[in-house]
């Protein structure tokens, strides 16, 4: 502490010094010692406070905040995944044995210590995998007007594209084509393009440039690449779909102005761009936020609590396919 110029150091400055260095260095060590407690008790308290914050439950989340929550399992088993991709096994569906629970679940386990089906409470982590699995059943989905079952029944019908019109190989210097490999659409939300591939690859620690069959071949891989889509911004200073899902993003002004707000309808922005968004109340969209709101229905939340803002209609995109000239 520093002394001050008022009376106190007029009365110091009156003792012999050796009383006063003296009493000035006692008063030093008391202080010095009261700080010691106070740091040792901060520590300690911040120790507890983080051991408190920390829970494991068993294989599925371990050592997060998340995994003091319910965990997947705990809210969405394996009769509801049945019921929400009834028709995935028939004989006309295009992966028949490919897709299951434990495929899904096991996935999971990447992501739910990150908060993947573990922020919040019951009912937000409940909506966050009708939602995830909104997307993934409106992409892999054989579904049409008069199927049985309705068209919505059929998600995970496909594990790739079964015609490709090319090989979506574009030059690119960090992920360049494997000679023969081609990179159509493969996975639970199809992955295009060889530099895709590569930046997931990446991000699962998976070799997929070089062996893009991987997302046909393993259901987990599959499953694992498109939570990691869910859960990554493509770019910095962008949300991930699961940021502006669970309420953890908050928009900028020009966000605001874009029309981009917290909501359903802003992951279709983040995965997809004006590939669905911003061209007003077209198919594609609504068949994703359908798929959606029919897995709300079949998990029991409901429909009506699908939440704010489920459309991207009116968004500017975050990424524009094209960018205009420059006058």
């Amino acid at each position: 502490m520093a002394l001050s110029c008022g009376p106190h150091f007029g009365r110091l400055a009156r003792l012999p010094v050796g009383i006063v260095g003296g009493m000035e260095s006692e008063k030093v060590r008391r202080r010095t010692a009261a700080l010691l407690v106070l740091l040792v008790f901060l520590t300690a308290a911040g120790l507890a406070a983080s051991k408190s914050k920390t829970c494991d439950k068993g294989w599925e989340c371990k050592a997060s905040i998340y995994c003091c929550n319910e965990t997947i399992s705990d809210f969405f088993q394996v009769y509801q995944f049945e019921n929400l991709f009834s028709k995935r096994n028939a004989p006309v569906a295009h992966a028949v044995g490919f897709w299951d629970y434990h495929s899904f679940i096991t996935a999971s386990t990447f992501y739910q210590p990150l908060g993947f089906g573990t922020t919040g409470g019951k009912q937000m982590a409940m909506k966050e995998v009708a939602a995830f699995l909104g997307h993934v059943g409106s992409k892999t989905s054989c579904g049409y007007g008069v199927a049985t079952g309705g068209p919505l029944a059929w998600g995970l019908c496909y594990n790739r594209e079964m015609s490709p019109s090319q090989s979506y190989c574009n030059p690119d210097y960090l992920y360049p084509c494997t000679p023969g490999v081609d990179y159509y659409g493969r996975g639970a939300i199809p992955v295009y393009w060889n530099y895709n591939y590569g930046i997931i690859g990446d991000g699962i620690k998976v070799n997929l440039l070089d062996h893009p069959e991987y997302l046909e071949q393993n259901a987990t891989v599959a499953f694992q690449a498109a939570m990691w889509r869910w859960m990554t911004p493509m770019k910095k200073k962008q949300p991930s779909a699961h940021d502006v899902f669970v309420g953890n993003w908050k928009p900028t002004k020009n966000d605001t102005m874009a029309k981009r707000l917290p909501g359903f309808g802003t992951t279709m922005n983040v995965l997809y761009g004006d590939e669905v968004c911003g061209q007003g109340s077209i198919d594609s969209m609504n068949n994703i936020i359908s798929h959606y709101q029919y897995y709300l229905d079949l998990m029991g939340v409901g429909r009506q609590s699908s939440g704010d803002n489920p459309d991207c209609a009116e968004q500017e995109a975050f990424n524009p396919s094209y960018q205009p000239a420059s006058s």
